[in-house]
């Protein structure tokens, strides 16, 4: 299986859909259906029977997976697509825009 671009904590922009515009920070990603849930965008209401985390039930706010298409990497305050090199036989992640590498390789082990 392929090596997803996104990745939870990726800041990134929705590029399509209803909240086309929305930039928000990547809470989770789905790697096996290529969703992610991204902070603030795709709002849906949900109502919710009482239990014993919410006493009183009723109706919540809550983010909705987006598919990953839909969203685009924010690099530098600006979306850019995401690219794969080997860098110190490390593989690591970068933006096209710029060439910067987006993901530092970690000193030492793992």
């Amino acid at each position: 299986m392929a090596t997803l671009k996104i990745k939870k904590g990726d800041t990134v922009k929705v590029i399509a859909g209803k909240d086309k515009g929305t930039e928000g920070k990547v809470v989770s990603v789905d790697a096996k259906n290529h969703k992610v849930i991204v902070e603030g965008a795709n709002m849906v209401t949900k109502h919710t029977k009482p239990s014993a985390a919410n006493q009183n039930g009723g109706i919540i706010q809550k983010e909705a997976p987006i598919d990953l298409s839909n969203v685009m990497y924010v690099h530098n305050g600006k979306p850019t697509r995401v690219g794969f090199k080997m860098e110190d036989d490390k593989k690591v992640r970068f933006a096209k825009s710029t060439g910067e590498v987006i993901d530092k390789p970690k000193k030492g082990g793992q």
